[in-house]
């Protein structure tokens, strides 16, 4: 905590100049930040979990609390407006004493009502940032959310300070605990459900607390991108297991993937063969780099992979032109990570929000930005055997370019993804998520 303490100061100092550039730029005095509300659920008297505004939690490490607001000109201290009611049916996270305190001005508010008597009074000058937005217009906002605003902020939040390097890392430890967890309960044949439990008991978290669902996908369950379910009976034969799953740390989240086979196997294999073009996709991340860039040529690495494991019938450059690879890897190589697990800003050129086009082939991207020091990255290439995507292709004009019957051998392992989190510095790239020991 000291080390977090010491590099607060400098976070602060940059967001706030940040603050004063992007309000000058659309002649606004200030911008007011809502952390959020509770949401109800319909017809019941129960709420879904909070999630807090990343705007918020941006600027001071306070996820679970709703109804406060920051106020904020770049210039000024930021004023803090904390939500502490009187509450005797849920626990009231209490005010403490932190590293982060003495940086606002803290004002107290016990009725979410009230909160209009420590807004500013003309609101006029002040935007509204937050999701709510029949409660900026309640208040009086005029300017809700402006376009203009949110685009610069959001292109220099792919800068992450030393502060916010920091939060991530200790993100990925805790989710590097958890991986280690989730592999040790794989192999003791536990089911997805029970193995969803070890990853979560080894970070002492909650089911809610991890930064997106986790996906812990047994056999051919790794062949669906975003499988949830967490089926409670342990298969009949643990052939395989792919695990996605991150941690939180003061709002900065890690995202990690692994997959594991049981025994030797030619599937193994092709997990290291794929363990290693992520390492090379790793090392390709650098500055003056274009992301969609590096996409397209592991795009073609993976064509190589299938040629050499003889799941395909042509050359590399033939499944590629052909676009038959993409059945097999239907998603981007990665994206940008931090205050969400998609960080924002991953498509624009500059600060007005210019957006760059993912290469016609490739429109899933969720990133198309020049890479540059002190972004963080997700790197998470893949290889699946996915049913409707081979169907499409067996029913096609391509069809005699795959290998059918090396497919079948491999469609009951699922598939392959494997996932790090790297911070691109001017010299090196680090990885978080193999410096601690991950492999």
């Amino acid at each position: 905590m000291s080390k977090l303490a010491s590099l607060y100061p400098a976070h602060v100092t940059e967001l706030q100049h940040r603050a004063k550039q992007a309000l000058s730029r659309e002649n606004l005095d200030g911008m007011i930040i809502h952390s959020g509300q509770e949401l109800r659920v319909f017809l019941d008297d129960t709420t879904y979990p909070f999630k807090v505004n990343p705007h918020f939690k941006h600027w001071l490490p306070l996820t679970n609390v709703p109804n406060s607001w920051l106020i904020i000109n770049g210039s000024d201290k930021p004023t803090l407006i904390y939500y502490q009611p009187v509450d005797f049916w849920h626990k009231v996270l209490p005010l403490t004493d932190s590293y982060w305190n003495d940086f606002f001005d803290i004002k107290v508010l016990t009725k979410a009502s009230d909160v209009e008597k420590l807004l500013p009074y003309d609101k006029k000058g002040f935007a509204y940032i937050g999701a709510h937005i029949e409660v900026a217009q309640a208040l009086g906002f005029e300017t809700i959310n402006p376009e203009g605003l949110l685009n610069c902020i959001h292109y220099h939040r792919a800068y992450k300070t030393a502060y916010e390097q920091e939060c991530m890392r200790e993100s990925n430890r805790l989710a590097v605990l958890g991986h280690q967890a989730a592999k040790n309960a794989f192999l003791a044949g536990l089911s997805e459900y029970e193995i969803q439990r070890a990853y979560l008991k080894a970070m002492q978290y909650g089911e809610n607390d991890t930064p997106y669902g986790s996906i812990i996908a047994l056999n051919e369950n790794a062949a669906i991108l975003h499988y949830t379910m967490l089926e409670q009976k342990a298969p009949s034969e643990h052939r395989s297991f792919l695990i996605d799953a991150g941690a939180n740390f003061h709002g900065y989240a890690a995202d990690i993937t692994r997959t594991y086979a049981r025994g030797n196997s030619e599937f193994a294999d092709l997990i290291t063969r794929m363990d290693q073009l992520m390492v090379n996709a790793v090392d390709g991340l650098k500055p003056g780099k274009s992301y969609a860039e590096l996409h397209v040529e592991t795009f073609a690495q993976i064509a190589q992979v299938m040629q050499e494991f003889n799941l395909i019938n042509v050359s590399a450059d033939s499944a590629v032109e052909s676009g038959i690879v993409s059945a097999f890897f239907p998603h981007g190589l990665g994206h940008h990570l931090g205050l969400q697990t998609h960080d924002v800003g991953g498509f624009m050129a500059d600060e007005r929000g210019t957006h760059v086009n993912a290469p016609e082939q490739h429109p899933f991207l969720r990133a198309t930005r020049t890479v540059e020091a002190n972004q963080v990255f997700t790197i998470e290439p893949g290889l699946y055997f996915i049913d409707s995507l081979l169907s499409d292709i067996k029913q096609s004009d391509k069809a005699d370019m795959v290998n059918w019957s090396k497919v079948e051998i491999m469609r009951p392992y699922g598939g392959i993804r494997i996932e790090d989190n790297i911070i691109v510095h001017q010299s090196h790239n680090e990885n978080m998520t193999r410096d601690l020991g991950l492999a």
